[in-house]
């Protein structure tokens, strides 16, 4: 069976989303299917069984084909480490840091890492359908090229071009791309999905003919515009994000540093009808808010000396409602920072934190890549996964602390009063509410839980009743897979891929 690649005429054409859900629609059929994106660039990761760390787009495609994550699917992973550095993970496992022309250098060796886990996938699937990034048609880059040029050459992959109408301009970067395009990968290249369209459909019959006469190549369908609000791959995307809004009970304030990562933790939250989630990325007042989160980062000291330059340091300091930190968040909440090794910053440096948790981050190899069921809080079964190089001597996990709020969930109160010393039986006899003003985790995940988000919000606001995200995550990615395949010629793919 042939594997397929999807290459998009820009960045944010759609790609991700369309390998998605053609992983869900294959696999409805009964095929065991594999993505794959030989290089991705990304703050955004998870951990796999394996104990290693990939894109979190490649774990969200997974889900669709309904398949156990694994760092063959994202062999070479870039994080942005600042002052034009990345961190390179190869295999699931930090490499080093380097520049980027020092990466370069070195792209022969990550060809050999990308052809052994493509190789290894069509071993061990029925069909591998690859992600490319950016343009397919970057010249000056066509000879570093991972994920488009070398993929389809490599591995003689099916092709289809996908182009976002929505940005304008689309006859003109369908046609370039195909100009600029390599000779193998346009001989393979199967067809044109035009994506993001509005309005009637009809209105764009011309359109189609004009592709297939005028550029020789058919359009495989036509897509409407339909949000997928789950696992948003970069910034752009949460700022574009619109919520789903119906009584609203709480206003959540999130501290958009500029190394924020790993912000699939605002799914759940952006999904809720029920909270108004608000990103802060310059200084603001932030009285308004009921709660405030620090999410994770990935660049956790350069980010906490942002908070100060923009006088948000401050702010948080005089919030006197309920803080939760996500990994990096969460170390953020502590005394102090130490990098003695530079891993977190340029240099060997010393931060003072917010102080809300008596407690020492020390930023150290190996980075800690956990995944399972955590012994969180009071609950016992929250899922979820670590990844992050600081360490914490007294709260490795989680911790709770503060003078705010009533706590109406037992297991809740629970938690809180252990935290401090006492119990919840006493708390409720001398009518003493528990409190939940500063909490953090290093757990990813951890609001993904029904029952600790519905306690946890609940004690906020009594009104707020939940909601059940795993279900709706799932709807939204069957939702989105069921729209593609009424407006793709899936028949026609297959047959490319030599299924039918």
């Amino acid at each position: 069976m042939n594997p397929l690649a999807i290459f998009g005429t820009s960045s944010d054409a759609g790609k991700t989303t369309l390998v998605m859900a053609l992983c869900r629609i294959f696999a409805d059929r009964g095929l065991k299917v594999a993505p794959f994106k030989a290089q991705n660039v990304s703050n955004n990761s998870a951990v796999t069984k394996e104990g290693r760390e990939i894109s979190r787009a490649q774990c969200f495609q997974a889900e669709a084909a309904r398949v156990e994550p694994s760092y063959l699917f994202n062999p070479v992973l870039l994080k942005s480490h600042g002052n034009g550095s990345v961190q390179v993970i190869v295999n699931g496992l930090v490499y080093q840091n380097q520049s980027i022309a020092a990466y370069y250098a070195e792209i022969a060796g990550l060809k050999q890492q990308v052809s052994a886990a493509f190789l290894q996938l069509q071993q061990d699937y029925d069909v591998v359908i690859a992600e490319g990034a950016g343009s397919p048609v970057e010249l000056n880059l066509l000879n570093k090229d991972l994920s488009n040029t070398f993929v389809a050459n490599a591995f003689n992959t099916q092709n289809i071009l996908v182009a976002d109408i929505e940005r304008g301009g689309v006859f003109a970067s369908i046609y370039g791309t195909l100009e600029l395009m390599d000779p193998v990968m346009r001989r393979n290249l199967i067809g044109v999905v035009i994506n993001k369209f509005r309005g009637d459909r009809r209105f764009f019959d011309d359109g189609e003919k004009i592709i297939a006469e005028r550029f020789g190549i058919p359009v495989l369908g036509v897509l409407p515009f339909q949000p997928l609000n789950i696992d948003m791959e970069d910034s752009q995307s949460l700022r574009n994000y619109q919520q789903r809004l119906g009584e609203v009970k709480i206003r959540v304030a999130v501290l958009a540093y500029p190394g924020l990562s790993n912000y699939n933790d605002l799914d759940v939250l952006m999904a809720d009808p029920e909270l108004v989630v608000e990103l802060i990325h310059a200084y603001r007042p932030l009285d308004g808010f009921d709660m405030l989160l620090l999410p994770g980062s990935k660049t956790v000291i350069r980010d906490l000396q942002w908070l100060k330059k923009q006088g948000l340091f401050e702010a948080v300091l005089q919030f006197n409602k309920p803080v939760f930190g996500i990994c990096g968040g969460y170390q953020m909440l502590c005394e102090s920072l130490h990098d003695p090794d530079a891993l977190e910053h340029e240099s060997a440096i010393v931060e003072t934190g917010l102080g809300f948790i008596d407690d020492t981050v020390v930023y150290q190899n190996p980075k800690i890549l956990t995944r399972g069921h955590y012994p969180l809080f009071s609950y016992t079964e929250i899922s979820g996964y670590e990844i992050h190089c600081g360490r914490m001597d007294k709260y490795p996990l989680y911790y709770q602390r503060g003078s705010y709020g009533r706590i109406d969930s037992l297991s809740i109160a629970t938690l809180l009063t252990s935290m401090d010393g006492g119990n919840a039986d006493d708390c409720r006899e001398q009518s003493r509410p528990p409190s939940l003003a500063v909490a953090g985790t290093h757990i990813h995940g951890v609001f993904d839980d029904d029952t600790f988000r519905t306690d946890y919000f609940k004690a906020i606001n009594p009104q707020y009743q939940g909601y059940r995200y795993a279900a709706y995550r799932e709807a939204e990615i069957q939702g989105f897979a069921d729209m593609v395949a009424e407006n793709l010629d899936i028949a026609a793919i297959l047959r490319a891929l030599q299924v039918l």
